[in-house]
């Protein structure tokens, strides 16, 4: 078993990061639009508060399996994937982190211009090779 996560939403957007705040609009995901995909993903509030939506609401993570948690810069999701690799590591669990500066949410579907989005996708094949052994 093994997580690898690119810009994950692991936190319902209520009262939501920095990074949420800042990067709220102009970057190709917005916080409206987040706002918008929870409000079709759970029913009611109580709902998103449920660790299996929200992972970082979980108490422990303890038993998780190892992660790689990539996040961007510009994207409200910043923050909560960071906030992840802190409750692993804090859980024991093996997590590494790269944040990829002066890039946006969905960057690595543009590897055909973007040379980090690249190096993004090697690192995450390299961490999924690693993790089972091919």
């Amino acid at each position: 078993m093994y997580q690898l996560l690119i810009y994950p939403n692991t936190d319902y957007y209520r009262p939501g990061t920095c990074s949420f705040v800042e990067n709220a609009n102009g970057y190709s995901l917005t916080r409206d639009f987040i706002i918008w995909q929870w409000n079709h993903y759970v029913e009611r509030e109580a709902d998103a508060l449920n660790p299996y939506a929200s992972p970082l609401r979980a108490p422990d993570l303890t038993g998780l399996p190892p992660a790689l948690v990539q996040t961007v810069e510009f994207d409200p999701l910043r923050d909560e994937g960071e906030l992840y690799v802190a409750r692993l590591r804090e859980a024991g669990v093996p997590a590494m982190h790269t944040r990829y500066n002066q890039a946006i949410h969905g960057f690595v579907l543009m590897a055909e211009v973007i040379n980090q989005a690249k190096t993004a996708i090697a690192e995450g094949a390299a961490g999924l090779r690693a993790a089972f052994g091919k």
